[in-house]
């Protein structure tokens, strides 16, 4: 039934125009996702909900936009260059690849025949920079954006003039070359990341890290995640990458199973310690106020976008029953309904306008174009209003206003609930703070 409904979501998000496979016309190609007009909203107010959060909010965290090509250096410092693999086994039979840790025994687990030796395989993109492809211009698309933060961690603290502790932050599209993307868009290999590296004193980090933990799993909530789907999960020490003092997972049940949706981590002076060594200059922090020269900690939050986007949708995504419009008998039926509960604030459409009929096309298109100026808007005059609702449902609509005859009266307009289903007759000037104390942040 869980699988059966990620069926559901992967239709909807195409029907509606959420997210569909990049160049399906061709066949598709695996692991690059496309958003269309709703996906590309949903995901830019996910993005703007967590910039206003993490850096806006906050008095000790900027943000950068850092380029996808690097210095190969940078790859090699960072370990990526020589750790950066995935162990994968090739069935001699039917010629499948498997990552290792996702087999069990010894056989295929598509046809039970032989598998191969295990081989590791590095999930860096490669490209090349320049008019010659050789050895020397050889570059990556970079795994994470994080490392970016570290090779720019003195121009920023020094142009900013930032003080200890103090966190820089970045959006971007990172690249890995999974051998097996699946589960829609939760493991592509070309995806959206919103990382932060707080920089903070050693004696501070253990603090630091536990306060990141539960800022980073209360966020989700805040973006309207049901709770009891998320949970923090600590690594044991066996699992800990090798740069790690501790690590916490924010995972969510995805009707897959639970999945990592972000990583917390105490990287302690790794990162900026080996930039230093592989680049020649000097990466340390001075106080000022104790004279004291060190190379900062690091506590890493590090989110993915797309799978911030794929939790929403899932976490979303409800069936019901609602009751139709009203007929001239003035009786009401029921109908199934598919509808995106979207918190409010990231709805890609959070108020749409209809006209009772196309006769108030013109006043109801005026109410639409006040309102567009300051919310996500959308118009329809086409089909009855019980289909109209419906479709707004669907694209996780949570406000539909409705223009009738009666408002040429009483200057008043209907506007229906969502969720609750409630109908409020609002007057024209108390429409705009009625809207802006539900949908802005």
């Amino acid at each position: 039934m869980a699988l059966d409904k990620m069926d559901k979501i992967v239709s909807l998000a195409k029907r509606r125009g959420f997210i569909f496979q990049s160049s399906e016309i061709y066949g598709g190609i695996g692991g690059f996702w496309d958003y269309g007009h709703l996906g590309v909203e949903l995901k830019k107010n996910v993005e703007r909900f967590w910039w206003h959060h993490v850096v806006k909010l906050r008095k000790d965290v900027v943000g950068i936009d850092a380029s996808i090509v690097m210095h190969p250096r940078v790859w090699e410092a960072s370990g990526h260059v020589e750790e950066f693999h995935d162990v994968m086994v090739d069935c001699k039979k039917c010629k499948r690849r498997f990552r290792r840790d996702h087999v069990q025994g010894e056989k295929c687990p598509e046809c039970g025949g032989e598998l191969g030796e295990p081989k590791k395989f590095n999930l860096m993109l490669r490209t090349n920079v320049g008019a010659m492809e050789d050895s020397s211009s050889v570059a990556f698309l970079r795994p994470e954006t994080a490392q970016a933060i570290f090779a720019d961690f003195e121009t920023v603290r020094g142009s900013a003039r930032l003080k200890v502790p103090f966190g820089i932050a970045q959006v971007g599209t990172s690249f890995r070359n999974e051998i097996t993307p699946r589960f829609f868009t939760f493991r592509s290999r070309e995806f959206e990341q919103m990382e932060m590296e707080y920089f903070v004193h050693p004696s501070d980090a253990d603090k630091w890290y536990e306060y990141w933990v539960n800022a980073r799993h209360q966020w989700y909530i805040d973006l309207g995640v049901k709770p009891e789907r998320l949970r923090l999960r600590p690594h044991e020490k066996e699992e800990l990458a090798h740069y790690a003092k501790a690590c916490t997972d924010v995972e969510y049940e995805f009707p897959f199973g639970w999945q990592e949706l972000e990583g917390i981590a105490n990287r302690t002076d790794f990162d900026l310690r080996r930039h230093e060594e592989y680049s020649g200059k000097d990466l340390k922090y001075f106080d000022e106020a104790t004279k004291e020269k060190y190379i900062p900690w690091v506590i890493e939050t590090s989110a993915g976008l797309t799978r911030s986007v794929l939790t929403v949708l899932c976490d979303a995504y409800d069936e019901d029953v609602a009751p139709t419009a009203e007929t001239e008998e003035g009786k009401r039926d029921e109908e199934e309904r598919v509808v995106l509960r979207f918190n409010p604030k990231i709805a890609p459409i959070q108020v749409a306008v209809f006209p009772l009929s196309k006769k108030l096309a013109e006043p109801a298109q005026k109410v639409e174009a006040d309102l567009r100026r300051y919310f996500a808007t959308f118009y329809d005059d086409a089909g009855s209003i019980g289909r109209r609702y419906r479709r707004m449902d669907e694209a996780g609509t949570p406000y539909c206003i409705t223009f009738d005859f009666d408002s040429l009266e009483d200057h008043k307009v209907t506007v229906r609930d969502r969720d609750a289903m409630t109908q409020d007759r609002i007057g024209f000037d108390a429409l705009r703070p009625y809207l802006e104390e539900r949908l802005l942040f």
